[in-house]
């Protein structure tokens, strides 16, 4: 069941999935309906799964559900994961490459890197201790909210300096 971000409770459970590539603006509408449609049907045991769903910064998908209203598990979240694959395949997107950090370059606009590149990226000057990464291991909407979006120097990257 389809429900609106500010209705979700701050401990309803989060997946974020980071693309490895902006969404087009055609993307971003079809893609859009796509993930209503799926939370609108999300069903868990048979239960409808209260849900929501959307794109950050043409870039991210996050899913979000009450737990506290239905558990979600095993083939409640591989259906989830199937839309992500047949979303990857009908875009030629990847959404499982955990080795890309993404960054803000402005506002609106975000940046990525290969995590192995780190020390690289910082010599450079293209990110700094206040550069804003995203912490895609968010498992909450109270952390989505408090701790997706943070400085480089809050985050776990910071530790893996040399």
């Amino acid at each position: 069941m389809l429900t609106p971000y500010h209705i979700m409770p701050e401990t309803s459970k989060v997946w974020v999935y980071q693309a490895n590539r902006s969404f087009t603006q055609d993307e971003v509408w079809d893609i859009s309906d796509i993930l209503e449609n799926f939370v609108d049907q999300w069903k868990s045991h048979q239960r409808e799964v209260k849900g929501y769903g959307s794109l950050y910064y043409r870039r991210f998908l996050v899913l979000m559900a009450d737990e506290d209203a239905t558990d979600v598990s095993g083939c409640s979240i591989d259906s989830s994961v199937k839309l992500i694959r047949e979303l990857e395949q009908a875009y030629d997107l990847n959404f499982f490459d955990r080795m890309k950090v993404c960054y803000k370059i402005t506002k609106d606009l975000i940046g990525s890197f290969p995590l192995p590149k780190l020390n690289e990226v910082i010599e450079s000057g293209k990110i700094n201790d206040d550069t804003i990464i995203f912490n895609n291991l968010v498992s909450t909407k109270k952390e989505f909210e408090s701790s997706w979006e943070i400085p480089f120097k809050n985050s776990p990257l910071a530790k893996l300096v040399i």
